[in-house]
């Protein structure tokens, strides 16, 4: 709207009143007439004053570009009596016509109910625009969901509810389950459409309930998704507002895309690459750069810290040279027991085998493991340093194999519950990284173990 415009004086009462004559008069096509060269804002206001019959008419009457922009400029409330009003059609017709980011602001706004039944209505290509700019986070359920199910009332008898499952089955993407909402589209109970079919014709759908249901908020994580459809063992599970109204459904075939995306995301993090925006063969070469330099800049200054301690025991290597030969296989060992250990934990969260309430109890059972695995280890390892320079280099290199792998073993258990504590994916708490930080570590321990001997005078 120009300056010009909007310096123009407008007769809010007589735009009500010609839009209130030629309704009553049915002249639908001055409708349009009346409100020519009139800023939208003040159509709206006019609007606003006309009988609930007349604004129904008037709307009907206005074309759809305009009908779509004054429509935006309605508040909340406004606008929720007037889609009540509206038939699905000219509903469908309106929300499809507006802007985007007015679409995604009245979605967001309006209640449940209301936001279910215009999603319903919404073209595929609408639908999924709608969701994606309708607010959910990016990888949260309300980005999976479908309105495409079908939903029956307590009330009905069976065999209404089956006429009504033959009526609006087609459209929906999966029959065997079926939802039973309130008239506010509350959901109180899910049903296997089997007890629909077997159950007495004459019978109410409420007799076959018994409000146990499992339902996502459409908030969730999507991978909360993934591991509820695979814990209840069902094909799909309802998506619901924060007061319970049923906003979709996420189906199997959904999360079996969500479960490949996210263990490929995986991998990355635990190859120290950040995960692809798509498949490998269709990135650049620039693109698989730009997700890998980050990381591995990262690690050469965590490795640092190797040089740092290799740097400051510069006399315990002078001192006995025999032990350069065994920095590779113990700093070797520890990243590899962190390793195997973080990729367990890793994995246990993330399938709920492991909860974090339960650290202790892991980290308990790590120790012990962590000990045996040392000091197998630290007896093949002692063998081989009795053979290169006697046995009490043999112990020392033992002993510092014992204590590697057991503290590389406990970083490696305790470091993924400190990530997911933190809200960071513990994935990246995988190979490279724990293998710094093992290496890092173990050389502290294999040169002040060697230290400690060779200043009491056991060895040198």
């Amino acid at each position: 709207m120009s300056l010009e415009e909007s310096s123009i004086p407008f007769d809010h009462d007589q735009i009500v009143a010609e839009l209130q004559a030629c309704i009553h008069e049915k002249r639908w096509s001055e409708v349009k007439d009346v409100v020519a060269g009139v800023p939208t804002a003040e159509i709206a206001d006019a609007f606003i004053a006309l009988p609930k019959t007349d604004k129904v008419l008037a709307f009907h009457a206005l074309p759809r570009a305009l009908a779509a922009d004054l429509f935006s400029y309605l508040e909340l409330e406004e606008a929720n009596n007037l889609l009540s009003d509206l038939t699905d059609e000219h509903a469908r017709e309106l929300v499809a016509n507006l802007k985007p980011d007015d679409r995604t602001q009245l979605l967001e706004e309006l209640p449940g109910q209301v936001t279910q039944r215009l999603l319903n209505l919404l073209s595929p290509e609408d639908l999924r625009e709608a969701r994606q700019l309708l607010g959910y986070p990016e990888e949260s359920v309300g980005r999976l969901m479908t309105p495409d199910y079908v939903a029956v009332r307590a009330k009905w008898t069976i065999a209404r509810a089956i006429e009504h499952i033959r009526k609006k089955g087609r459209d929906s993407e999966i029959i065997s389950i079926v939802y039973v909402t309130d008239p506010d589209w509350q959901l109180i109970d899910a049903l296997e459409l089997r007890k629909l079919i077997l159950a007495d014709p004459e019978a109410t759908v409420a007799s076959l309930m018994d409000n146990s249901f499992v339902s996502l908020s459409a908030f969730d994580d999507r991978e909360e998704a993934v591991r509820a459809l695979s814990r209840y063992d069902v094909v799909a599970l309802p998506v619901v507002d924060s007061g319970g109204v049923l906003l979709g459904i996420v189906t199997v075939d959904d999360v079996l895309d969500v479960a490949e995306e996210e263990a490929t995301e995986d991998f990355h993090k635990g190859a120290a690459v950040s995960p692809l925006d798509r498949s490998y063969r269709e990135s650049s070469i620039w693109s698989l750069f730009q997700k890998r330099i980050g990381w591995l800049l990262i690690l050469v200054i965590v490795n640092l810290l190797s040089s740092a301690v290799i740097s400051a025991y510069e006399e315990t290597l002078a001192t006995v040279i025999a032990l350069a030969f065994f920095i590779p296989l113990l700093i070797g060992s520890g990243g590899n027991t962190g390793a195997q250990s973080a990729t367990l934990m890793v994995r246990a969260i993330a399938t709920d085998d492991v909860r974090l309430s339960q650290w202790f109890n892991c980290v308990s059972k790590e120790v012990a493991v962590g000990l045996s695995l040392g000091v197998a280890m630290g007896l093949a390892s002692a063998v081989l340093g009795l053979f290169r320079g006697g046995w009490m280099l043999g112990v020392v290199v033992g002993l510092s194999m014992l204590g590697i792998v057991l503290v590389a073993n406990l970083v490696g258990t305790i470091l993924p519950f400190i990530l997911t504590r933190a809200n960071v994916d513990p994935a990246i708490a995988s190979s490279p990284l724990i293998t710094t930080i093992a290496d890092a570590s173990g050389l502290l321990i294999y040169f002040g173990t060697a230290s400690f001997f060779i200043e009491t005078g056991l060895i040198g």
